[in-house]
């Protein structure tokens, strides 16, 4: 079942009637969800000649074990995937301009994927799976006391102005997060913001979130300390991968999408995979 969002049409909705009819797709979401239903299909044919046209030169895929390969990795061993089937699931889709995200939800697991509109089309750039917990946690792994890091400074040098910009938003909302500031938290996280974790057992929405924070409650999602990063920036839309190091637990591989509204950086969406197999 798909549920299909341009952040676009959905502003102008809510600005001219304040009801969202998707209906229309412009040209360009038309040309990402055909690049991204051939994607499907040629990860289920294990097709890597149809599935080498569709992937960015910086593609990663990532498992629900937390295991991340390459576009030649992935090329010379196509994976199985955590959603065999996801005429059943529930998706969701995004466009930012030259950005693009797709969510499939099914039961504990969650896939999402990130495109990139390149001058020779769509490209997928990230394919990343998340197991939700089949029980509340027992802890959240986190930044420690403290929160040095990510809240105070962080261990990434940003190369331009918008970088600069994406990281104190970064910081801004990991700060609110770890005070359990529901308010900054709320100018700091887009309307239709998602949060999944493998420390997790729920699918967090913008409202969900805040409401974790009135009560005091981490629900294993948590700031942690940021190891490294790699950013990709589309103009007013930036593309956020990073590794993380909790207090505890396993390390963390994290993906973001920031957009700026109103001149203002917010979070999109933050999926969080624990990296099973490190010590």
């Amino acid at each position: 079942m798909r549920e299909v969002i341009p952040w676009s049409i959905l502003a102008y909705s809510i600005l001219c009637c304040g009801l969202f009819v998707g209906t229309t797709r412009s040209a360009q979401d038309q040309a990402m969800l055909q690049a991204d239903r051939a994607f499907v299909q040629a990860v289920a044919d294990t097709d890597a000649a149809a599935l080498d046209k569709l992937l960015d030169g910086n593609f990663t895929w990532t498992d629900f074990k937390g295991n991340t390969h390459t576009k030649s990795d992935i090329l010379q061993n196509i994976p199985t995937v955590a959603i065999a089937n996801e005429n059943d699931a529930q998706e969701k889709e995004y466009t930012y301009g030259e950005l693009a995200s797709i969510q499939a939800n099914s039961g504990r697991a969650h896939v999402l994927r990130v495109w990139v509109k390149r001058p020779e089309g769509w490209r997928a750039i990230v394919y990343q799976e998340v197991l939700s917990l089949d029980a509340p946690p027992a802890f959240a792994p986190g930044a420690g006391k403290d929160c040095e890091n990510p809240c105070q400074a962080v261990p990434y040098q940003p190369k331009n102005a918008t970088e600069q910009q994406v990281i104190a938003a970064y910081s801004k909302l990991e700060t609110a997060a770890m005070a359990h500031n529901s308010a900054v938290f709320s100018t700091l996280a887009a309307d239709e913001f998602v949060a999944a974790s493998s420390n997790s057992n729920k699918l967090y929405d913008k409202r969900g979130r805040m409401e974790d924070f009135d009560h005091a409650k981490m629900a294993g999602v948590a700031p942690t300390p940021l190891v490294s990063a790699r950013m990709f920036d589309f103009g007013d839309a930036v593309l956020m991968t990073s590794e993380h190091k909790p207090d505890r637990g396993k390390p963390l591989h994290v993906t973001r999408v920031w957009v700026k509204r109103n001149g203002s950086w917010m979070e999109t969406l933050s999926y969080q995979t624990s990296v099973a197999a490190a010590p």
